[in-house]
């Protein structure tokens, strides 16, 4: 049965709210070491996970603007305050985290004022795929089996998602600037 768009208590907005509330949890799990640990990498993966459930349960059930809202700022938290928390704990450097988080301010600034015209920005493709690769990196940074012995495939999967995140970012402001034409 589908939802009303303007509906605030609905199974994806649950979900999401949860993503938002355990994430505090999340970064506090998150160990001082470069070995990773077994529950931060747990309950980072359920975290992930949930951030593709929400999605499937709102495509099926309809989506709601509370979701719309709601569920990039809960990926933005999560993601960028793991990383934050991983650049403390001395596992992450500084500069590819800094570079993602003005990237995402950026474009968050960019959606606001658009939206306050009306204007929908939803993700593109390769935003998405930028999602998903900091989720990996994050998630093989604290993974035990990969966090010591394979700091080469974390830090490339951050890098990478720098890569992705500037580029994704410049494709939103080029087509910001063909349809203001």
């Amino acid at each position: 049965m589908p939802v009303d768009p303007n509906a605030l208590a609905t199974w994806a907005n649950a979900i999401t709210a949860g993503r938002l509330v355990l994430s505090p949890v999340m970064f506090l799990v998150i160990p001082d070491h470069q070995r990773g640990a077994w529950l931060a990498y747990l309950l980072w993966f359920a975290l992930s996970v949930s951030d593709g459930i929400d999605g499937w349960v709102a495509r099926r059930h309809g989506t709601t603007s509370t979701g719309a809202f709601l569920d990039p700022l809960a990926d933005k938290v999560l993601v960028l305050g793991a990383m934050f928390t991983l650049v403390s704990r001395d596992v992450f450097p500084l500069l590819p985290v800094l570079l993602i988080a003005g990237r995402e301010l950026v474009i968050s600034v960019y959606r606001v004022l658009v939206g306050s015209k009306g204007v929908s920005v939803p993700a593109s493709k390769l935003a998405k795929y930028k999602t998903v690769v900091q989720q990996l990196a994050v998630g093989f940074a604290l993974w035990p089996w990969f966090a010591a012995d394979s700091r080469w495939l974390w830090m490339g999967l951050l890098w990478l998602a720098v890569g992705l995140a500037l580029i994704s970012g410049a494709q939103y402001l080029v087509a910001s600037r063909t349809t203001e034409k």
